[in-house]
């Protein structure tokens, strides 16, 4: 039998999950896997890097999963440093450039995965390249912020200034706060969390400002001052302000990092990213998959594709695309956009769609917003939480819930996600069956009394 081979371009969550996928289903004398990692590090978690920043997680290491020697004894020839600059599907082949040497040489393939990831969005500004402006996407990315941090430490009135207040600006945030830095967060929406709508986005400035977080909301970023030296030592915006910084950390958001993707012809989506069908094969090519950050999945709640990059789908894209290469079947349907995170004791969670996008889609829908308590309001660790939630006005179909509260908030909005999934309407919701102790939840959970709220809300429209 002749031996194939797969060419995987990107060594983390995706590209690595596939290859290992493979390998567990066909041996090195069925099929020969190379793999192409531009960085330091493959098999890490992305999401850990601010809490390595903040001083919460103790090194480096401790987020890498599986190391380029743990690849390679699994018989992956792991080529670590090493860029993939062309693909030539036609020829059935890559081009790759060693980063250290600058050699460059083509690997054919018979099966290809591309998982480039995603890159922060680098906003074109006056000295966006200073010395001192990071972007957080990559372990290398964090070794970089890390080593600049560094530089400076034990120096007193050291400033940072984050531009962008979303998952990763809000993270890094109480990371750098965590160093003892002073930091300000520039952000053009009305509040931080824009994956929020912006009512419950006040609930996280507040949480910001009373950790000492300056939060400046309503300001666009114009340009970065820098000194003789062609480091960053202060943030302009457009109505004239300057913000002083030793540090400027990029929180707008990631982008689909595609131009391979998009200069050998694969099809991309509105938003950059690479489109698949459900088996993560690239629509229109036999021989092709690819997953994780740098492609579009389906949004299940607002039926269209969407970019959502995070950890938790790039690992079952690749454990998708390796049952494929291998020759087994699995599919990946899509998502209903879960996601949680964090600031100091306020945790943050989502899931379906927010409002703008309920309208985006064309739907009529309610809301219910209640306040609550994590667990029965007698009970010690009774902490504040607020719960949102959007349900379709003819059907009482649920659209997405946002919840924002203390310890033991977040992940609630796991019920929601099911919920979600299942198609599930908020009267539906009301009679879930869910665990209760008083340690745990008031007697109504919180979730189930936003659901009977919207309940309501929608027999009173229907009036």
């Amino acid at each position: 039998m002749a031996v194939e081979r797969l060419v995987v371009v990107g060594g983390d969550a995706a590209g690595m999950s596939a290859a290992s996928q493979a390998r567990r289903l066909k041996g090195p004398a069925e099929l020969e896997i190379v793999a192409f990692e531009r960085g330091h590090f493959t098999s890490y978690s992305a999401c850990g890097i601010p809490y390595w920043i903040g001083g919460r997680v103790a090194g480096r290491d401790e987020l890498i999963a599986r190391t380029p020697e743990e690849h390679r004894a699994r018989d992956i020839d792991l080529r670590m440093r090493t860029e993939v600059v062309e693909l030539d599907l036609a020829g059935g082949r890559v081009r790759a450039r060693d980063l250290d040497s600058g050699a460059e040489s083509w690997t054919g393939y018979d099966k290809l995965v591309v998982a480039t990831g995603a890159r922060p969005v680098r906003p074109r500004l006056p000295g966006i390249g200073a010395h001192g402006v990071h972007g957080v996407q990559t372990l290398d990315d964090g070794q970089r912020l890390m080593d600049s941090l560094e530089r400076t430490e034990g120096t007193e009135g050291r400033r940072a200034v984050v531009v962008g207040a979303g998952y990763i600006g809000v993270e890094m945030a109480e990371a750098l706060v965590a160093r003892g830095y002073e930091v300000t967060v520039l952000h053009r929406g009305p509040q931080p969390m824009a994956t929020l709508d912006p009512d419950m986005g006040a609930l996280v400035h507040t949480a910001m400002n009373r950790m000492g977080i300056r939060t400046v909301s309503g300001a666009e970023v114009t340009k970065i001052l820098t000194d003789d030296r062609g480091a960053v030592r202060s943030v302009a915006t457009a109505s004239g302000d300057e913000y002083p910084a030793d540090v400027v950390v990029l929180g707008i958001g990631v982008e689909p990092r595609t131009a391979l993707a998009r200069d050998a012809g694969l099809p991309l989506g509105e938003s950059g990213g690479i489109l698949t069908d459900l088996s993560m094969r690239v629509r229109g090519h036999e021989n092709v998959w690819s997953g994780g950050d740098c492609v579009e999945v389906l949004d299940l709640v607002a039926g269209r594709m969407r970019h959502i990059p995070l950890g938790t789908h790039a690992n079952k894209h690749g454990q998708v695309i390796g049952s494929g290469v291998g020759g087994g079947y699995a599919t990946f349907p899509g998502v209903v956009g879960t996601a949680v995170s964090k600031v100091c004791d306020l945790e943050i969670a989502r899931t379906g769609l927010r409002e703008k996008d309920a309208l985006a889609a064309g739907l009529r829908f309610v809301t219910a917003t209640i306040r609550s308590t994590t667990t029965a309001g007698y009970y010690p660790t009774a902490a504040d939480m607020t719960v949102k939630m959007l349900a379709e006005r003819r059907t009482g179909r649920l659209l997405g819930v946002q919840i924002v509260g203390g310890a033991g908030s977040a992940k609630r909005v796991d019920i929601a996600a099911v919920a979600l999934t299942a198609g599930m309407t908020v009267d539906q919701v009301v009679s879930l069956d869910l665990g209760y102790a008083p340690p745990f939840s008031p007697v109504w959970d919180p979730v189930l009394v936003a659901a009977r709220k919207a309940v309501s809300a929608l027999r009173s429209t229907a009036a």
